[in-house]
C-alpha cells in the first residue's frame, strides 16, 4: 500500500509508491524517432492493460476492444491504490495517511506516430471531453479531494511512454501548488472583492497592446504570465469567470479550447522546436468531498480554472530557490504570434 507522508515544515504531502519502482523504462521516447515495436497503448493490445474506465468510439463497438478515439484506463503502475480506508495517523510530530487514490491514463488516439500537435481539433475536443467525465466520475467518491490532470510531453518533461497520453490522478489531498493559488485568490478577493485571473484577463487584453497576449478567440485567452518561471510558460484562461472545469465544457467552449490548444501545440511542435513541456489543469478541489465548515466558502467567487503550460529547457535557472528565466514574456509572446501556425 502506498503511503501519503505530510512535510511538517512546509505542508507538503508526499507520495511514497515504493510499487511503481517497477514500471518498465524500454518505452523511453526518442527525438525525432519513434519506436515499432510493442506498445500496450496501441489498438489490439487493449488487453495488456487494465480494463477501460471510460472510451469514445464513435462507431460503437465493445469495451476492451478495437474502434475507440480516445480511451481512459487505470495506470498499470499507479501512485495511489484505489482500495481501502484512508486511516488517517500520526508518528509523533509526522502525519500520514494510506495512499488511497485513482491514477489513470488518457490515452489520446489510437494512432502510436503522432503527438497531440497532429490531431485536429474535433480530436482535441473528445480528450478535453474525457477530462471532464473522469473528473465528474471520480468526484462522486468523497476520499478523493482533488483530481489533478496533467500531461507531460517529451523525454525531458518525465514521459517513459512514447504514445501520446495524458495522466490523472485523484488524491484525497490538495497538492501544495494548488493550494496556494486558492489562498493567493482568496487573499486578492477580501482585498479587492474581484477575481485575481479576472483581473489578469483585463489587464493584458487593455496593457499596451496585449503585449504578453500569445492568442485569443471568444471564450479563450492565452498569455505568457507577467512573472513567468521558465520561457515561453503559457497560460489558457477561460474568459467566462468559473471555479471548475468540468461546469463550463459547452459545445461550443470546449472547441473554443481544443482550437487554441491546437494552435499552441502546433506551434510549439512547427516553429519552436518542440520543446518538451508538461500542461497542467487546475481547477477547483472536489465541493462534495468532507471538507472543514467554512473551507473554500468563497471559492466559486475568487478560484477560477485554468491551464498552464510550462516547457522544459535543458537546464533549469535558479538561485537559492527563486526562478531565474533567460526570456521576458514579452519577448516569448512576441515570437509565439509571429510563429502562430
Amino acid at each position: 500500500m502506498p503511503e501519503l507522508r505530510k512535510d511538517p515544515v512546509v505542508g507538503r504531502w508526499v507520495i511514497i509508491s515504493t510499487e511503481r519502482s517497477r514500471r518498465p523504462t524500454n518505452f523511453a521516447p526518442v527525438k525525432h524517432e519513434r519506436s515499432t515495436g510493442y506498445c500496450p497503448f496501441c489498438p489490439g493490445n487493449e488487453d495488456k492493460t487494465p480494463p477501460e474506465v471510460y472510451a469514445y468510439r464513435p462507431g460503437g463497438g465493445e469495451p476492451n476492444g478495437p474502434g475507440w478515439l480516445v480511451r481512459v484506463v487505470p495506470n498499470k503502475f499507479p501512485a495511489l491504490q484505489i482500495e481501502g480506508a484512508l486511516d488517517r495517523r500520526g508518528e509523533g510530530l509526522y502525519d500520514k495517511m494510506n495512499g488511497v487514490g485513482a491514477h489513470e491514463v488518457v490515452i489520446e488516439t489510437p494512432q502510436h506516430d503522432v503527438d497531440l500537435s497532429d490531431l485536429p481539433v474535433e480530436h482535441i475536443v473528445q480528450v478535453l471531453k474525457a477530462y471532464r467525465e473522469r473528473i465528474v466520475d471520480l468526484h462522486r467518491d468523497r476520499r478523493f479531494r482533488y483530481v489533478l490532470i496533467f500531461k507531460n510531453h517529451g523525454a525531458g518533461a518525465g514521459a517513459t511512454l512514447e504514445h501520446t497520453h495524458t495522466q490523472l490522478i485523484a488524491t484525497p489531498i490538495i497538492p501544495k501548488t494548488l493550494m496556494e493559488e486558492i489562498e493567493g485568490s482568496r487573499r486578492y478577493f477580501e482585498l479587492k472583492e474581484r477575481c485575481v485571473f479576472c483581473d489578469i484577463i483585463q489587464q493584458e487584453t487593455t496593457d499596451l497592446n496585449g503585449r504578453r497576449v500569445v492568442s485569443t478567440n471568444e471564450r479563450f485567452l492565452a498569455i505568457e504570465p507577467f512573472a513567468p518561471r521558465v520561457p515561453f510558460e503559457t497560460w489558457i484562461l477561460p474568459r467566462q469567470h468559473i471555479c471548475l472545469y468540468v461546469g463550463s465544457l459547452s459545445g461550443e467552449v470546449v472547441a473554443d479550447l481544443a482550437g487554441l490548444l491546437s494552435g499552441l501545440f502546433r506551434t510549439l511542435s512547427g516553429k519552436l522546436g518542440d520543446p518538451p513541456f508538461e500542461m497542467t489543469l487546475y481547477t477547483a478541489p472536489n465541493l462534495a468531498a468532507k471538507i472543514l465548515p467554512g473551507e473554500w466558502s468563497t471559492i466559486a467567487d475568487d478560484y477560477h480554472w485554468h491551464i498552464e503550460i510550462r516547457t522544459m529547457p535543458d537546464r533549469l535557472n535558479g538561485i537559492g530557490g527563486i526562478h531565474v528565466n533567460e526570456t521576458a514574456p514579452e519577448e516569448a509572446a512576441k515570437q509565439f504570434r509571429e510563429a502562430w501556425i
